[in-house]
């Protein structure tokens, strides 16, 4: 695990303490999440390091253990670990501190579920708390004694942020699933990272350092499989091990990338492990580390792999830099390719998915290797603000309701009324926003600028200025000329029963498409719609708006009840879906799933040197 190396630790703690107790603010009193499993275990001598310091091992194992109890109460039936999620340690444990880990199920789909994970750390004698880390498990059911799948019963979110745990696990899994895919397609490449350098100095990086285990009893859980937390716990320390040949040091352990159980192993096994250090950086390693079993004179089985990041602190935790590594010709180059390419990754997560309300610029820059992640952003933020509880109605025409939202000094609205249109209709047909011009006086022209996948899109959007008397009225706050956007827009069908379909807007920025004279460049944070099925083919169609400074001349005549703007443009959005309805196939709106806007510029990923091909994933 690591300590943060730089700022007030006592500060960020407390800062972190009035978080949560904000976040605890906001669930309702008295609901109790029934497969909610709390642990809580002092740290003795025999759990800690050579630093006295809990040892990451041993953590996973408290980890794993409290997520499985948490999969079991909700499925009620044997369960095992499928996968850990990237898991990031932001403070040390010391002995006689108390680690208070806390699971619960966020959602179950059909023979899986994802398990959110806690961990807190406790003084007793000085009453500071403060977080460690936080995980998301998923565990999948065993067959049942006939041999038929368990299907797992739905979880019902009682409080505002259960409901909102409950929809991102759906956008989380879509890129858990992916995860193998985001890897093989994002890794380095020529074109994108500088040739290793076959002359350079440095240290020559050392052969895979191999441990055997025999699979004991005691290493087994209640159902005679190996225990996964165990198994993480030895890939860590054969990982720690490899760091420590490479620094002569005693490493610390900063960042996990995905455990991926692959196939189960039993008592009696014999595991294989191997780690090897891929890349050196100035004050961080990748060590890969690698998990087979195999039994008696049978053939080795993958069971697991990874990816962990080690640091070395000095005698005042600061952050010491290491030796650098000359790379074997072929394997030794690719793995430090890629390690390469996975900090990138990762730092490009990092930044889109911590990125806070307010800050500017808003737009991330897009590019292949980080699509995923602002995807995943886009999505699960239009999700989030749509599972909020707080919202006020401010008015309502002709059963067009608007409403607003005011949290954390963000202002946002939302538009909503039911259309005698089926969902899948509207989504079809909201989602091609190269038509939507044809409704909203809002949007003067929308091109198709690229077509990522089947459910992302870069567009670049025009809007008129207000001042230009086209939307709104006028108003100090909005500058002379017309205002453009380039966003990414994301779709997403529902992923069980009562999901959404959701169409999510976010800013970008493209190299190719950089701010021009004549035009004010935008950004939107996050704005979309959700289009959920109600009854006998009727939807309920929201449309969402978080409020940058560019957006709020738009719309404060309405929220003030001075004007109808949002009545009108609902309205007829309303008539578009309904003029759209019963449309033949030939007749549609070119839909973007089948085919791209030929007559807008298309970017070139490949001509700029951003596309990455498929890659191998081996240690």
């Amino acid at each position: 695990m690591s300590s943060r190396v730089s700022g007030d630790p006592e500060k960020e703690e407390e800062e972190e303490d009035e978080e949560e107790e904000g976040e605890e603010e906001e669930e309702e009193e008295g609901s109790v999440n029934p497969t909610e499993v709390k642990m809580s275990q002092i740290v003795m001598p025999g759990h800690s390091n050579h630093r006295q310091e809990l040892s990451v091992g041993q953590l996973l194992k408290w980890i794993d253990s409290s997520a499985c109890l948490s999969a079991e109460r909700h499925a009620g039936c044997p369960c095992i670990t499928a996968s850990m999620d990237d898991i990031h340690f932001e403070h040390t444990i010391s002995v006689g501190q108390v680690v208070n880990i806390k699971a619960k199920v966020n959602r179950a789909f059909n023979t899986s579920m994802e398990v959110d994970v806690q961990v807190s750390c406790e003084d007793l004698f000085s009453d500071r708390h403060w977080r460690v880390c936080h995980a998301f498990a998923t565990f999948v059911t065993q067959r049942s004694n006939t041999g038929k799948k368990v299907i797992l019963k739905p979880v019902v979110p009682h409080t505002e942020k259960e409901q909102v745990e409950y929809s991102v696990a759906a956008e989380r899994r879509r890129v858990r699933m992916l995860h193998d895919d985001i890897i093989k397609d994002l890794l380095s490449h020529g074109s994108v990272l500088p040739p290793v350098r076959r002359s350079c100095g440095g240290r020559s990086a050392a052969p895979p350092w191999r441990v055997l285990q025999l699979v004991l009893p005691p290493h087994a859980n209640h159902q005679v499989n190996t225990f996964g937390g165990q198994i993480m716990a030895w890939m860590v320390n054969v990982a720690t091990i490899a760091a420590s040949r490479l620094c002569q040091a005693h490493p610390t352990l900063r960042t996990i990338d995905m455990f991926t159980f692959r196939g189960p192993s039993q008592v009696g096994d014999r595991l294989l492990l191997r780690a090897i250090v891929n890349n050196a950086f100035k004050n961080s390693m990748e060590v890969g580390v690698r998990a087979e079993a195999y039994h008696e004179a049978g053939p080795n089985r993958h069971i697991n792999s990874a990816f962990m990041t080690f640091e070395v602190l000095d005698d005042h935790r600061k952050l010491c830099t290491l030796p650098r590594i000359r790379p074997e010709p072929l394997e030794g180059e690719r793995r430090f390719q890629e390690a390469i390419a996975r900090k990138k990754i990762r730092l490009d997560r990092k930044y889109i998915i911590s990125q806070k309300q307010g800050e500017v610029p808003l737009s991330v820059p897009w590019d292949p290797r980080n699509q995923v992640y602002l995807s995943y952003n886009n999505v699960s933020a239009l999700k989030m603000l749509a599972a909020r509880k707080n919202w006020r109605l401010s008015s309502e025409k002709d059963k067009v309701r608007l409403f607003t939202l005011e949290h954390k000094s963000m202002l946002s609205f939302r538009v909503e009324s039911e259309v005698d249109v089926p969902a899948h209709r509207a989504f079809r047909l909201l989602a091609e926003l190269s038509d939507r011009p044809s409704w909203d006086p809002h949007y003067q022209n929308c091109e198709l600028i690229y077509r990522v996948d089947d459910d992302d899109f870069l567009y670049r959007v025009v809007t008129p200025s207000v001042r230009q008397g086209g939307v709104g009225s006028p108003t100090s706050a909005q500058p002379e000329g017309i205002q453009d956007f380039i966003l990414l827009a994301s779709k997403r069908k529902p992923c069980g029963s009562g999901d959404p379909y959701v169409i999510a807007l976010r800013s970008v920025s493209l190299p190719t498409h950089p701010p021009t004279e004549g035009y004010n460049r935008g950004e939107v944070l996050c704005a979309g719609f959700t289009i959920l099925e109600i009854k006998d083919n009727m939807s309920l169609v929201s449309y969402y708006n978080q409020a940058s400074p560019e957006v709020i001349p738009y719309i404060s005549t309405d929220i003030a009840g001075l004007s109808s703007t949002f009545y009108h443009t609902f309205s007829s959005c309303s008539q578009y879906l309904a003029k759209n309805r019963l449309l033949s196939a030939s007749e549609e709106p070119t839909d973007p799933d089948q085919t791209t806007n030929t007559d807008s510029p298309t970017w070139d990923a490949a001509a700029d040197g951003l596309s990455a091909p498929p890659h191998s994933t081996k240690l």
